[in-house]
């Protein structure tokens, strides 16, 4: 086969759709070694990388090669939003393309296409985001619904909600495949690293953490809320580090620090590095994570995956994720957050169990098994009818 591989944001400062992308692509050229990637760095009209050419992932193999291009991200929104006749052509012939930033193009002839599903918070909840980024993403999903020849979800919970919002697409040319902890490596018993020079104010076990964009669903308001009343009731507290760029529709974030009195309490990292993050998950106090809503919940299951005791939220995939490994509770119930925490910052045998229970979990959670299920459905898309024509 020859594989059309999206890599458009897995550049420098990638999130959950780059991390997805970036860690597949790292296995499968080596899981099939007869097959041909053609890397995408400028793939779809929603998103440009200035350094594609440099950050986004390009494994080391001898079946890879860097695939068709674009100079400037006008150059490339024309293309993709007007593909010309002779797209396939044009792409390498490739016999798939997948498709992994929520952008679906339209106009191939001869490859099938596979689409990565994350979710559609943007359709229940659209004051979370931005008018440009919901019509995008709205876009996106509906295309892949009558384009698509496969879809993988990264939850069961996304698969659901997208077989309930467009019930005209067939169950069958659907599947599940969960994301994976970048850090599985690092064994249990590993010894101590250095804490990171950024970091190194930091004690183990000195500060409460907690990762992601900031935005809206993330539920940064509900979270400063919850530890400005721990503060309240228990006076002096651990830190609470924030490891995450800023997104959208937060303006007020630095305000509502300020008016909380927690100015000095929470410590804004902006983005950090895997070598910053690892420590951070494995050196945390607790890993606390109310979201309104996941298509998957990256961040958990790589906290779980260096034994942090882990609070999240009962809603969306989270539940899918964490199962019995973590406490649950209701992201809009602020008394119950609060509960949640100061149960255990009052019991040090319940965090041994649950980062224990975290460890064990997040075992179960695998780059390699994930490449191996996308290589099954690459074949399996080969050898069926391309979707679009059943539709004709």
């Amino acid at each position: 086969m020859r594989i059309g591989f999206d890599v458009s944001q897995t550049g420098r400062d990638k999130a959950g759709c780059g991390f997805f992308a970036a860690n597949l692509v790292r296995q499968l050229p080596a899981l099939m070694p007869a097959d041909e990637f053609l890397l995408y760095p400028t793939f779809g009209d929603l998103y440009w990388d200035e350094r594609w050419s440099t950050d986004t992932a390009f494994p080391e193999c001898h079946n890879v090669r860097r695939g068709f291009h674009h100079a400037d991200f006008e150059t490339a929104r024309d293309f993709w939003r007007s593909p010309p006749a002779d797209l396939d052509r044009l792409l390498g012939d490739p016999d798939i393309v997948h498709s992994n930033n929520f952008f679906c193009p339209s106009g191939l002839r001869r490859a099938r296409l596979v689409y990565t599903l994350y979710d559609l918070n943007f359709l229940e909840n659209p004051e979370w985001t931005t008018e440009a980024n919901r019509i995008g993403c709205f876009q996106g999903v509906f295309n892949a619904s009558v384009n698509a020849d496969f879809i993988i979800a990264i939850s069961d919970f996304s698969r659901r909600h997208f077989l309930s919002c467009f019930p005209h697409y067939p169950v069958e040319r659907t599947a599940v495949v969960q994301l994976a902890s970048r850090f599985n490596d690092a064994p249990a018993d590993a010894p101590a690293a250095a804490a990171p020079e950024r970091l190194a104010h930091l004690r183990a076990a000195g500060f409460w953490l907690t990762v992601g964009t900031i935005e809206p669903r993330k539920n940064y308001d509900g979270l400063l809320e919850a530890y400005a009343r721990l503060k309240v009731r228990d006076g002096a507290v651990l830190p609470l580090v924030i490891a995450g760029k800023s997104g959208w529709m937060m303006q007020h974030f630095e305000e509502r620090l300020a008016k909380l009195g927690l100015a000095h309490d929470v410590l804004r990292l902006g983005y950090a590095s895997e070598t910053e993050l690892r420590w951070l998950y494995r050196n945390c106090f607790a890993f606390v994570y109310p979201s309104f809503w996941e298509g998957f919940g990256l961040p958990v299951v790589e906290a779980m995956s260096q034994g942090a005791p882990v609070i999240s939220s009962n809603v969306s995939s989270i539940p899918e994720i964490l199962d019995n490994a973590g406490l649950l509770i209701d992201p809009h119930d602020g008394e119950a957050l609060l509960r949640a925490m100061r149960h255990l910052a009052g019991s040090s045998a319940l965090r041994r169990e649950l980062g224990a229970r975290a460890r064990a979990r997040a075992a179960r959670f695998s780059w390699q098994a994930a490449a191996c299920r996308v290589a099954e459905i690459y074949r399996e898309a080969l050898g069926r009818p391309r979707y679009a024509e059943s539709l004709a």
